[in-house]
């Protein structure tokens, strides 16, 4: 056979095998929750954050090291990223190939790793089931022979499960080491955010906030997509875990309130922009989204000195509106009580 015809031949073959092996890439996906698809990442590049200074402990300009996290349970990307307060609200760095794939590798060698994905759905698992989990039900069901990592794997998978999802592992009864996963957002409405019975959006949408907040409390379209792109998400792509990505942020949380997209005024051509919408200011605050921005980068809010005197400043006004509030709500209380009790007293 001619050797050109043998290289075809080969090279046929190869294409084949890649076919094969992405179907069943596939077909396993198929068979796991919806935290499988990799690409999507729940950790943007924030701009504009300050670094630690080593000599006196605060936050001094001009960067801040942050680690990206990846979506799925199976993958583990980190790189670094650089931040610079009051500059072009750029991102300076991207995910280095090499260090993801080296993660990547060590990630599916390692059986802790694999618990902690298997971990990751059977919490998932109980969440949508609404029922609480036992420590005794994750030794069982999960963990089995590496009970002596039950620490380090509940703890990785409570990571993922906070920075892709929006859920808090908590628990509830010490005792019993019972345990419960819930909601970042504080609802304040039925159902939740856009989840349709299918996996929280949380995650993301705690990060899109958190890409409003740290751009000024309002964000361009282009600075918002800029972070989903880094994420994998891309419009018009839909994601095995949010749909498709303009759908979501443009028409679902802005239907339900969580986000207002509007166009900037005297753009020509029209450009968008990105607020928090009135349901997001009630069941989250700037401080719970800058403790979110600040694991994602393996620090605390403080290191973030600008951000944190505005998220401080919010609590306080937010405490102020709680008091006003149950004062206006024992007034009206007493007035009643004045009243009920004037109507049925007796004529003298």
């Amino acid at each position: 056979m001619p050797r050109g015809q043998k290289s075809k031949l080969r090279a046929r073959e190869k294409r084949r095998q890649a076919r094969e092996e992405t179907g069943h890439v596939v077909a396993a996906q198929a068979t796991v929750p919806e935290e499988e698809e990799s690409p999507s990442s729940p950790s943007p590049h924030f701009k504009d954050a300050p670094q630690s200074s080593s000599a006196t402990g605060t936050p001094s300009n001009p960067q801040v090291t942050g680690r990206v996290r990846s979506t799925s349970t199976t993958t583990a990307t980190a790189s670094n990223t650089r931040f610079n307060e009051g500059a072009d609200n750029q991102m300076e760095e991207k995910p280095n190939a090499s260090q993801a794939r080296d993660t990547t590798e060590h990630w599916h060698r390692s059986p802790v790793d694999k618990k902690v994905a298997m971990l990751v759905y059977y919490l998932l698992y109980k969440y949508q089931m609404k029922e609480p989990v036992t420590k005794a039900d994750m030794l069982k069901n999960v963990i089995q022979i590496n009970k002596n990592h039950f620490h380090e794997i509940l703890q990785k998978a409570s990571e993922h499960l906070e920075l892709v999802f929006g859920l808090d592992v908590k628990e509830v009864d010490p005792n019993r080491n019972t345990y419960v996963l819930v909601n970042k957002l504080e609802s304040s409405y039925d159902g939740g955010v856009s989840d349709n019975g299918g996996v929280p959006k949380t995650g993301l949408l705690m990060t899109v906030l958190g890409v409003i907040l740290t751009k000024g409390n309002c964000a361009t379209e282009e600075q918002v997509w800029e972070v989903l792109n880094m994420m994998g998400l891309y419009d018009g792509m839909k994601n095995f875990i949010y749909g498709e990505p303009r759908k979501l942020i443009t028409k679902d949380w802005v239907k339900e309130e969580y986000l207002e997209y509007r166009q900037v005024a005297n753009s020509d051509p029209p450009r968008y922009e990105f607020l928090w919408g009135p349901r997001a200011h009630v069941e989250t605050s700037k401080m719970k989204v800058l403790e979110f921005v600040a694991k994602i980068h393996d620090t605390v809010p403080t290191a973030f000195p600008s951000w944190y005197e505005e998220a401080l400043r919010d609590e306080e006004e937010r405490a102020r509106a709680k008091v006003v509030a149950k004062a206006c709500t024992a007034a009206m209380a007493s007035a009643r009580s004045r009243a009920m009790a004037s109507s049925f007293s007796c004529p003298k």
